[in-house]
């Protein structure tokens, strides 16, 4: 049987443009911030007019109804003011990770066919390196803060100043709920990102089923996560769930390390506090491990929230004991855009993943597909609700794969205890999590191998002190003499170099033969078998 509950949220009209909707919650909120950054402040007013505008920019720039455009943008009060003009247009933004290369934005830009760019000046040379690099149908390039005086490459427009010069549209494009809204990436098991696509009613149902009920966000919350925008979660936690409550939300732009962190939770940015905090475990470790760690009396948080890893129970206990402060763990998916299975206030549980939001159904399957039902028996994650993608873009065999009828199949395995908590279990295939983020293991092997003194490789994830996932790289070298920990940390550059940083080895092994079946393919789990035993 599936876990199922029934709950009276009123589903969108056919006619719904997400955007739309949100301004026309807050209008009566205009003097009100509706987003804070190192920058200023902005009302919600102004963020208003702002989207209008860019709708109005983005259409007289010569792009149409459905066509994409590549957001690719530090989390700053342009960040939402872009991704809601394009709603409002009925244009479609690809919000992209920012920390990614070159490479793999050539890749998004030729697949997704995006006809315009929205980026940040630190990420324009990355962006235009990406540009040489293969075909692609990129137009106007629109850059946020740009140095004062800097030069832009020509043909590229100043956000600020293009935003200036347009004029306001009066109205959002007349869409349906279930018209293609958005897109987001998601890593793929080979290394390719998958483009997830995401309708305008997605996002009003997260908002409705885990934002106001979960979490009870109101328009009193100043809302603040780490996790940025590009991410699901991100988007979430910083544009759905405050904008539908005329919450205010703090973005940085910068790495959310603990020090940042701890500047705005005290505080130091425009003398605001945040209430409700949304991180990853990875980063609840690094903040309870900082010397410079606030006392409870100097932040105003009410709540925090989990989610990208399974949070372990040492970190959460630790942290509601310093701060008297619920971390509220959950899980969520690029697939079904945000948090499906979660602990909640009043009903939590540290070391488990909490139980079903009423609206979404979840099931534990075997690999036949049937489902499992005694308690603790650990079964294949599948989740039925209004959020779901609608397919990878471009991709049939995995869009079957993972989007089956009215489930999603998470790609996570996980069990129920007695008392009806799921507990993670892994991951279903051979992908590792790492500080939120997939990456996969082939990927990794693919780069180690491009060393010169690397024969083959292979890549597990461990965990480390607190329980949080590391990559860890297991290689045979041409000339074994070499082994040694300074060609370890050679290889850790090496791959830092090429790949997203989140995606390098922590750790590295030197092996003398990788174990492998008799066709060749490597068997990690005798790895996974070899490190438990060490």
């Amino acid at each position: 049987m599936s876990d199922s509950a029934v709950i009276a949220v009123q589903a969108p009209p056919e006619r719904f443009n997400f955007a739309g909707h949100l301004l026309e919650l807050n209008a009566g909120r205009g003097a009100r911030p509706a987003y804070i950054d190192d920058l200023g402040v902005l009302g919600y007013g102004e963020l208003a007019e702002r989207v209008r505008r860019v709708a109005a920019g983005l259409r007289k720039l010569g792009i149409r109804r459905e066509e994409r455009v590549l957001l690719l943008m530090h989390d700053c009060n342009h960040w939402p003011v872009a991704f809601l003009g394009c709603l409002y247009a009925g244009i479609v933004p690809v919000a992209v990770n920012t920390l990614l290369t070159a490479d793999d934005y050539a890749y998004m830009l030729a697949h997704s066919r995006a006809q315009a760019a929205l980026v940040s000046a630190p990420l324009l040379d990355t962006l235009r390196a990406a540009m040489t690099r293969g075909p692609h149908e990129l137009g106007p390039l629109i850059v946020s803060r740009a140095a004062a005086g800097s030069a832009l490459p020509q043909g590229a427009l100043d956000f600020d100043a293009w935003l200036d010069a347009a004029d306001a549209a009066a109205e959002p494009a007349d869409t349906a709920a279930d018209d293609i809204g958005f897109w987001l990436y998601s890593s793929g098991s080979t290394g390719r990102p998958k483009g997830t696509v995401h309708t305008h009613g997605n996002l009003y149902w997260t908002a409705e089923l885990y934002g106001k009920p979960i979490l009870g966000l109101t328009e009193s919350d100043v809302c603040f996560s780490a996790a940025k925008l590009f991410f699901a979660y991100g988007l979430g936690n910083a544009l759905s769930f405050p904008l539908s409550v005329g919450a205010s939300v703090m973005l940085m732009a910068e790495r959310p390390t603990p020090d940042a962190v701890f500047r705005r939770w005290v505080g130091e940015v425009h003398g605001t506090k945040p209430t409700v905090f949304f991180g990853a475990p990875t980063g609840y470790a690094g903040i309870l491990a900082s010397p410079r760690l606030p006392a409870k009396s100097q932040v105003a948080l009410r709540l925090c929230s989990s989610a990208g890893e399974a949070l372990p129970r040492e970190i959460g206990e630790r942290f509601d004991a310093h701060f008297g402060c619920q971390i509220v763990d959950g899980i969520g998916s690029t697939e079904m855009l945000h948090i499906f299975l979660s602990n909640r206030p009043g009903d939590l549980r540290y070391g488990t993943t909490g139980k079903p939001v009423p609206g979404y159904d979840v099931e534990l399957r075997d690999e036949d597909g049937r489902v499992v039902e005694p308690a603790e028996q650990v079964g294949d994650l599948y989740i039925a609700g209004p959020s779901a993608a609608l397919m990878y873009w471009g991709n049939r065999a995995r869009s079957q794969e993972t989007f089956r009828g009215t489930w999603t199949k998470s790609g996570d395995k996980y069990y129920r205890d007695a008392d009806g908590y799921y507990v993670y279990a892994g991951r279903s295939d051979d992908m590792l999590k790492v500080s939120g983020q997939y990456v996969s293991p082939f990927e990794v092997e693919s780069t180690l191998m491009q060393h010169d003194a690397v024969l083959e490789a292979a890549v597990i994830g461990i965990d480390d002190a607190n329980g949080l996932t590391r990559a860890k790289a297991f290689v045979v070298l041409k000339d074994p003499v070499q082994a040694g920990d300074d060609l370890a940390e050679e290889l850790k550059a090496f791959v830092k170099g090429r790949l997203a940083p989140h995606k390098y080895p922590r750790q590295v092994s030197f092996i003398d033969e990788l174990p492998k079946t008799a066709t060749g393919k490597i068997q990690r789990f005798k790895l996974r078998e070899l490190e438990r035993q060490a």
